[in-house]
This record gives structure tokens, C-alpha cells and sequence, in this order.
């Protein structure tokens, strides 16, 4: 994989009480991702990105919510998620609340 499409794999981490449960727990972070981001491609990006060895990925498509905007409905877009567990013992430190 080129080192462009590494950079451009993982959009951002996913904050939220549940993956902060997540990484306290099982040492599972979660990602968005692109939408034709591949398992493969994701584990790759993290290993290169955080220097860390990914033992599992899980990918999961999610559809944008419907709202109303000013009296019009409007949807919005869809968007991928990745459950990366990586190797016991190990941290993504970038990622670590102080």
C-alpha cells in the first residue's frame, strides 16, 4: 500500500464512553475510516501510524441519520467504523486521555 492511501485510510479516533470502555477492557480503539477502506488496509495503517501490532478488525458501515433542516428533511452521509484490537500489553498513546 502507498504511503498516501496510509495517511488517508483513518480519518480520525471515534470518542465516546463506549470505546473508552472499550480500551480500558479488551485493548480495542475504533476508528472512522474511510468507506472503501478495506480490513486489510486499516491494519496496515495502524501498524504503520501507531507502531503496534493489530491482532482483529472489525468493520462497521453506519448509516447517516435523517434530519430536519429548516422544514426540510435531509440525510446524512454514511460513514465506516473500525474496531481495531491490538496485541495485550500494548498502547496507543496518541489516543490516551491525561
Amino acid at each position: 500500500m502507498k504511503e498516501e492511501r496510509i495517511y488517508q485510510v483513518i480519518r480520525y479516533p471515534h470518542v465516546s464512553e463506549k470505546t473508552a470502555r472499550l480500551q480500558a477492557d479488551s485493548n480495542q480503539y475504533v476508528f472512522e475510516v474511510r468507506t472503501d477502506a478495506t480490513k486489510k488496509e486499516i491494519k496496515h495503517a495502524v501498524e504503520k501510524l501507531f507502531e503496534v501490532n493489530v491482532e482483529q478488525v472489525q468493520v462497521v458501515n453506519m448509516k447517516g441519520k435523517v434530519k430536519a433542516f429548516r422544514f426540510k428533511v435531509g440525510r446524512q452521509n454514511d460513514w465506516k467504523k473500525a474496531y481495531v484490537r491490538i496485541r495485550a500489553g500494548e498502547v496507543i498513546s496518541d489516543l490516551q486521555p491525561e
